[in-house]
């Protein structure tokens, strides 16, 4: 039984649909109505609280890996989701890894092999900060970055349909060999995000996270929110879909963010294993060896 049969992506309001149908234009960046910040922290707290719970059950039962993916614009908010929605969760049994511009020996070999080096191991959660969508998103709206990959017949054309070709298929036999995918597009707008990096330049503690280069992509906001669209429709699918969450809000982005997690985790109904009456009786010899000593 593949994983795609037995596990189904958890319900929500923004998940992208498998039928190429999604419209970035269209997709809320904000709530649509008033959010009590104190009720949606509260409640990121019991989802955050469930999450730590499950991670464990999931670390026993040792048949499944989970990886979230995380993509968004810079400043879009997923560091501090990340940080936020797995703060309970054991050390042990999770990893994040971040994905920045492509070593020299990484670009000596697919795409895809970086990613596959950091996947999570059955058992444990894996969160991607950034992932193998960027070779979909910035080096589509900087094609020159191909020119370091060094690809034979590079063909513009054709190279962005054989890449989403490759994604999914890579995708795909992941998640039948037991890893379940989700992957998040944390949708901040454009005003929101002018009002983030501000925010980096006046707070002093904030400067270290100010990137000049982060100013001059705002200048290609269309041509990523193109991309972002492209991708989404290209490689959302049962067995590893989207969300395209509205990032204006923090706490309601994180909130729904959440919420998806525990969700996912709890779909996959793992529990602490059982011990079969061999392995029961043993134990009670070994409690009357330890009673007796």
């Amino acid at each position: 039984m593949t994983v795609s049969r037995k596990w189904s992506a958890p319900h929500s309001e923004f998940l992208v649909p498998f039928d190429a149908s999604f419209r970035i234009g269209e997709a809320p960046t904000a709530p649509s109505g008033k959010v009590d910040k104190d009720e949606v922290v509260a409640e990121r707290r019991e989802h955050t609280a469930e999450i730590g719970q499950l991670q464990r059950r999931l670390y026993a039962d040792d048949r499944y890996a989970v990886l979230f993916v995380f993509q968004a614009m810079d400043a879009g908010g997923k560091d501090s989701t990340i940080r936020n929605v797995f703060t309970g969760v054991n050390p042990a049994g999770f990893q994040v890894s971040s994905f920045k511009a492509p070593s020299d020996e990484e670009l000596d070999h697919d795409f895809l092999w970086r990613i596959s080096e950091r996947l999570p191991e059955r058992g444990r959660i894996g969160v991607f900060n950034r992932s193998h969508y960027e070779e979909v998103l910035i080096v589509r709206v900087h094609p020159e970055f191909l020119e370091g990959q060094r690809l034979p017949d590079l063909d513009l054309e054709a190279i962005w349909p054989q890449r989403y070709e490759s994604i999914r298929n890579f995708e795909k036999h992941i998640a039948e060999n037991g890893t379940i995918i989700v992957k998040f597009f944390l949708n901040v707008s454009l005003e929101e995000q002018k009002k983030r990096l501000l925010r980096r330049i006046e707070k002093s503690s904030r400067n270290w996270k100010f990137n000049p280069d982060d100013v001059k992509e705002r200048e290609h906001w269309p041509d990523y929110m193109h991309a972002f669209e492209d991708a989404l429709n290209e490689t959302s699918r049962p067995w590893a879909p989207w969300y395209a969450i509205p990032a204006d809000d923090k706490p309601y982005m994180r909130l729904q963010v959440a919420r998806i997690v525990r969700e996912t985790l709890a779909n996959l109904g793992v529990d602490f294993p059982k011990i079969d009456e061999a392995a029961r009786l043993a134990l009670a010899e070994c409690r009357k060896t330890l009673e007796r000593s």
